[in-house]
């Protein structure tokens, strides 16, 4: 059976396109121009739309940013709901990132570009830190969800996306300052819930509490000081 698209279906996935043509042109243009120059007229033209079509999706230049942040974070919450429920949580959520970064569509420099911008400006860091407590809320209560659990008396909800959102971090992290691309994003992200679910043994050749041992002199080089 061929799927046919209704208009309405049309409609919103050019509106989603053009939305995040949008957020991605003020991206573009934050890197290299700076935020403080940015407009939102020179943003419309960068995507190739009208100021006002502009403003019909974004009532500033700073939700236009901060809107890919927004959206991936709402990725997230909705490939949770769409997972089997009888799935184990701790599956649903590998698969969710590791399908995220491995998608051949994501562009993952879009998406560090995008934090970078936002960092480097305090007005757009408060902005994303006041956006992050209410999707991470949303995250935590599909997981909530899932598990019987409850996202405001539970500890677990809470900790399980701290810690998946610090993993995903922590590996993206890692393959964009390696220069020698020895890894893959989802390699590293493979790794890193591996070792989640295994409680972060310690690393192999690593005692427990062990410290390295401060460096003496040798008697000879003593001698010669």
């Amino acid at each position: 059976m061929v799927s046919v698209t209704s208009p309405t279906g049309l409609r919103d996935l050019k509106k989603a396109a053009t939305r995040d043509a949008l957020g991605m042109a003020a991206v573009r243009l934050g890197k290299e121009h700076g935020f403080e120059a940015v407009t939102a007229d020179a943003i419309a033209h960068e995507a190739g739309v009208s100021t006002r079509t502009f403003h019909n999706y974004f009532s500033n230049k700073e939700e236009a940013v901060l809107h890919h942040i927004e959206v991936s974070a709402l990725e997230w919450f909705e490939l949770l709901r769409a997972r089997p429920s009888t799935e184990p949580i701790w599956d649903s959520l590998r698969h969710i990132a590791i399908n995220l970064v491995a998608d051949p569509g994501r562009d993952l420099d879009d998406t560090f570009a995008a934090a970078r911008l936002i960092e480097a400006n305090p007005a757009l860091m408060a902005r994303k830190l006041e956006m992050h407590q209410s999707l991470t809320r949303k995250l935590g209560e599909a997981i909530a969800e899932r598990t019987g659990t409850d996202i405001d008396t539970d500890l677990y909800p809470n900790l399980l996306q701290m810690a998946v959102g610090g993993a995903v971090t922590a590996a993206l992290n890692i393959w964009v300052t390696d220069s020698a691309g020895a890894s893959t994003p989802r390699a590293l992200i493979e790794d890193a819930f591996d070792q989640l679910r295994a409680g972060l043994p310690e690393p192999k050749g690593h005692s427990a509490g062990s410290t390295p041992e401060p460096h003496t002199p040798t008697s000879e080089h003593n001698r010669g000081a």
